[in-house]
């Protein structure tokens, strides 16, 4: 196998190929891959959509072409708006569970395909926008409250907090890098906080300097973020402050603004 694609709702990315591993992302269904090497059971890959290597296990996902993951590099991704949702293989009837921020491989508006297997779609996706950019990012991010946060997540059941951007930047058609901190290298700096608009993205950093989190900005001093759950808390010039505990809970180093 050389190239390959997620087939299954989600499937854990692990730093070594090992079951026991830390996962440090997920591939949610229809994101393909390139193989980079192969260890027993386990392929190291890289993900099409941020370039982010990992093991995954060789029993979660299934192989494609060459042209067909050439074709997919150039399609435009239309993704699944839906919190979540059953698509129902059309030629066996089995069910195939996915969530928001899924892909939906050649998407006709009411099928998808992934090398022959054709499933049958008929909620909401992506490729209607209306309005603002800015108000589709934020309003996309409302539908992940109370999220749990999960280390390496990218899905409502379990997400972290750059994967919880990433996704809901996929959605508006925009990409984001997987971690926060190759995130913080994308779009514009803004100067003060005082500049920033909703649907900006904040980046918050520990006692080293080494930036660990990020949140989307709301209208009127709010952020919407993954920590312990994905909640909306205060931020000013210093940071995030949670209102439940009356500290500040992340120290704010820098706002981008990417769209």
């Amino acid at each position: 196998m050389q190239y390959g694609i997620c087939n299954l709702s989600v499937i854990p990315g692990r730093v070594e190929p090992d079951d026991r591993s830390e996962m440090n992302t997920q591939l949610l269904f229809g994101e393909h891959f390139t193989v980079l090497r192969k260890q027993d059971n386990w392929l190291y890959i890289r993900c099409a959509y941020d370039q982010y290597e990992c093991w995954i296990d060789r029993k979660q996902c299934q192989e494609i072409s060459y042209e067909t993951a050439l074709e997919l590099d150039s399609r435009e991704i239309t993704t699944s708006m839906e919190l979540f949702y059953v698509l129902e293989d059309a030629e066996s009837g089995f069910y195939q569970p996915v969530a928001i921020g899924s892909t939906l491989p050649y998407f006709d508006g009411k099928t998808c395909n992934l090398e022959g297997f054709e499933y049958g779609f008929d909620g909401q996706t992506n490729t209607v926008k209306h309005g603002r950019i800015e108000d589709f990012i934020t309003n996309t991010a409302f539908i992940f409250i109370n999220a749990p946060y999960l280390w390496g997540g990218r899905s409502p059941l379990g997400i972290d907090c750059s994967g919880f951007t990433q996704l809901v930047y996929k959605t508006a058609g925009v990409k984001l890098e997987r971690d926060a901190y190759q995130q913080a290298a994308q779009g514009l700096t803004l100067g003060f906080i005082e500049e920033a608009k909703a649907g900006d993205l904040a980046f918050f950093d520990n006692a080293d300097g080494k930036i660990i989190h990020v949140g989307i900005i709301l209208s009127q001093g709010k952020i919407i973020h993954a920590s312990g759950r994905v909640r909306v808390d205060k931020i000013d010039h210093q940071g995030i402050f949670n209102e439940e505990k009356g500290i500040y809970t992340h120290q704010l180093r820098l706002i981008k603004r990417v769209v």
